[in-house]
This record gives structure tokens, C-alpha cells and sequence, in this order.
């Protein structure tokens, strides 16, 4: 599966995951410190499902009408132990091939898809 895994989750989900063959870039070795608007647009143009624990991408996708097919996992965890958040992760990337289209939320116990919206207006920031 084709990730691009946001800033603000830990180095350790992005070897993991990697290491279970999915193709994945990190956003701070590619854009650090980019717009969330340019991250979601990269994501999209890359066809990349993002990973992030940013809900503002949420708002980008559904009230803004930003484009977000690729997928989007916010992910809800305690970050209490670096460790078991990222086999977390791995384990729920896995567990699945219908990220496309979809806004995901996952906490500890379940993930919750919700259908993408159309995209409206301009795809990119600053067009």
C-alpha cells in the first residue's frame, strides 16, 4: 500500500510499516513543516493514503471540499507508549485494502470509515 505518514506520527510507525513492505514516505523527509492543504494535495497527486493524528485534515476534505480519494487514517490513540501506538498502526493498515475514498478514524478499539466527499474548488493551496 502506497502511505504518506504525517509529522506528527513517530519515526518508528514509518519503519514498521515499511518493514511489512508497504511503500511509505514521510512527510518530514519530503515537506517538512508544508501546509496541511500542500501535505493533502501531495497526498492525493502521489495517490498516497495519509496517516496522521491531525483532525484538520478532516475539515480540508468536508468543509473545505479539498480532494482527500486516496484515503485519509486519523488515528485517535494514547500516546503513552510510542511502541504499541505504531504496532497499532501497522496492525490497522493491514487490516484492510478499502482506504480509498474513505476518512478513517481509529482509536484503541475499532475503526470508523466514512465516505470522502466529492472534491470542490481549487485541489491545491495557492491556485
Amino acid at each position: 500500500m502506497r502511505l504518506l505518514v504525517d509529522e506528527n506520527v513517530g519515526g518508528g510507525v514509518v519503519r514498521l510499516l515499511q518493514e511489512a513492505g508497504h511503500d511509505v514516505v514521510a512527510v518530514k523527509d519530503i515537506m517538512g513543516g508544508a501546509p496541511d492543504a500542500d501535505v493533502l494535495g501531495h497526498a492525493q497527486h502521489e495517490q498516497r493514503v495519509l496517516i496522521t493524528f491531525d483532525k484538520d485534515f478532516g475539515e480540508l476534505a468536508f468543509r473545505l471540499g479539498r480532494s482527500a480519494a486516496a484515503g485519509v487514517i486519523l488515528l485517535r490513540l494514547p500516546m503513552a507508549n510510542p511502541a504499541v501506538v505504531a504496532i497499532r498502526i501497522c496492525a490497522v493498515v493491514g487490516s484492510r485494502d478499502d482506504w480509498t475514498n474513505h476518512y478513517a478514524v481509529v482509536d484503541e478499539r475499532k475503526i470508523r470509515l466514512r465516505p470522502l466527499p466529492p472534491a470542490r474548488g481549487r485541489e491545491q493551496a495557492g491556485d
